[in-house]
């Protein structure tokens, strides 16, 4: 009887509470879920994405596919994407995750009724700063892989759920606004938080962006020269890395939810889907390339064997072939993100084309000397370098600087597959054959990848209209820079 009393007085008193109030406000709010997201969680996760695209590991990946198109490494069990099987690959995950989580950044930071609170975890300008940058980042990823894309009427949420194709010369025209008043914005005040990349370092955020505007630029080298020109001048003069300490990469951790996709494939699921490829090891081996021990390890017979390039079947077991290096694949080995050697071998390459004053052997020179003190580190020497340059095949020519300068940045942009492919595709070095038995019903190495097939069935209208404007939704049809 009790017992009755009390649930019934406890029944009571909830149901009177209930009643007594106006509305039932708070009753299903989860008081660990707050309304107001937190800007450096968000940051924080868009910068974890930042190390996916660039290290990413797997048959269709964002870093691994690429890779493979141009043959810096291959697969060894199941042989299909170094011969173009997967022709649609998807971008929505880059727009629905670190894309949207940057836009709400700088809204946040943005919006008077928000800014305030915001504003604890950094100044407003350092926050929004920083996600223009990374904003920017993401959509040249995004641009360079599938050509037009949604830009200027994208992340607008229920706003706008089908948003139109931009034309990639507009995307880059303002992708080099946003990187240069991002890089101005940093105001001095607080440092962001949750800047798991460059930990808020404002003068490192400031070179990132001025040496993305470089790459950038000499990207325009055959489509639009003369803008490529203006823009790799301003960048110049803004102040791009000086130095391998100026190297940005993502730093993943010694744990299961942070690490290394390549540990991950080769030591976690004891997969070992790739290795390096034939192409790539018999080039280092021609040229007596220092760099290659710090790249590669040795086979089960103590040899640097590549693994034969789109060969169907399987041509052998793991064991058999190069795997990448032991140190890049610890569980907290780093990725590069963007490197003192890209920017030397730009500076290299723009030189040569007569965009800069510089001198093009010098800086080529300089450019190899850095990739080597980069991946050699603490084994880098100054007579396997002296001696690496005075190679006939690798002496600087100017009749062939172009390809030179190529090859080398083939070579520097190893495991950087989506890099190594935009500079392929621009410059056609190095000079690659296709996998001699292809999947897609092409004949050559992609140039391009197809839309995910969501546009078609979500957003068709404008699918139609870009593909309209720009060519037929295959792995074939070059985007605009790439002529």
């Amino acid at each position: 009887m009790k017992r009755y009393w009390f649930k019934s007085t406890v029944f009571a008193a909830v149901l009177s509470t209930m009643t007594a109030c106006s509305d039932f406000g708070d009753m299903n709010v989860n008081p660990n879920n707050p309304s107001t997201p937190s800007t450096p969680a968000l940051l924080t996760g868009a910068i974890r994405n930042v190390g996916a695209i660039n290290g990413q590991v797997g048959p269709g990946s964002f870093n691994m596919t690429p890779a493979l198109y141009v043959q810096q490494f291959g697969d060894i069990t199941y042989i299909e994407d170094s011969r173009y099987k997967t022709i649609n690959f998807s971008y929505n995950g880059l727009y629905t995750g670190p894309l949207l989580s940057l836009q709400q950044v700088i809204d946040l930071n943005t919006n008077a009724d928000t800014k305030t609170a915001a504003a604890a975890a950094g100044s407003n300008a350092n926050q929004i700063a920083i996600a223009r940058i990374l904003k920017g980042y993401f959509f040249q990823f995004v641009t360079d892989r599938w050509g037009d894309v949604p830009y200027s009427q994208a992340l607008k949420a229920n706003e706008n759920f089908t948003p139109a194709f931009d034309k990639q010369q507009d995307i880059y025209n303002d992708l080099f606004k946003e990187w240069k008043e991002a890089a101005a914005q940093f105001d001095g005040g607080a440092t962001a938080q949750g800047d798991i990349l460059l930990n808020g370092n404002a003068a490192r955020w400031k070179k990132f962006a001025n040496s993305l505007r470089l790459i950038a630029a000499l990207r325009l080298s055959k489509a639009d020269p003369a803008k490529g020109k203006a823009e790799f001048a301003a960048a110049m003069a803004d102040g791009v890395f000086t130095s391998n300490a100026d190297n940005v990469q993502y730093n993943y951790l010694s744990e299961a939810n942070n690490e290394n996709p390549l540990y991950n494939n080769y030591i976690t699921t004891n997969r070992k889907d790739f290795a390096l490829s034939n192409t790539f090891v018999d080039y280092l081996k021609k040229v007596n390339d220092p760099r290659l021990p710090f790249l590669a390890d040795k086979n089960i017979n103590g040899e640097y064997r590549g693994v034969p390039y789109g060969a169907f079947p399987s041509p052998g077991k793991a064991q058999d072939f190069s795997l990448a290096a032991t140190a890049i694949r610890q569980q907290n080995s780093p990725v590069n993100v963007l490197t003192y050697g890209q920017v030397l071998l730009a500076q290299a390459e723009a030189a040569k084309l007569g965009w800069t004053t510089g001198n093009a052997k010098s800086l080529y020179e300089a450019a190899i000397k850095a990739s080597m003190q980069q991946w050699m580190a603490t084994g880098y020497s100054e007579a396997a370098y002296t001696a690496y340059i005075a190679q006939p095949d690798v002496a600087y020519s100017d009749a062939n600087a172009i390809e030179r300068i190529a090859t080398q940045r083939w070579i520097h942009l190893f495991f950087q597959g989506t890099e190594a492919w935009n500079e392929w595709r621009r410059t056609g070095f190095p000079q690659l054959k296709p996998a001699a038995s292809t999947l897609n019903g092409g004949t050559d190495i992609p140039r391009r990848l197809a839309y995910p097939v969501t546009e078609v069935t979500l957003n068709k209208s404008n699918y139609d209209a870009v593909i309209s404007r720009q060519g037929k939704d295959d792995q074939y049809t070059r985007v605009w820079w790439d002529k």
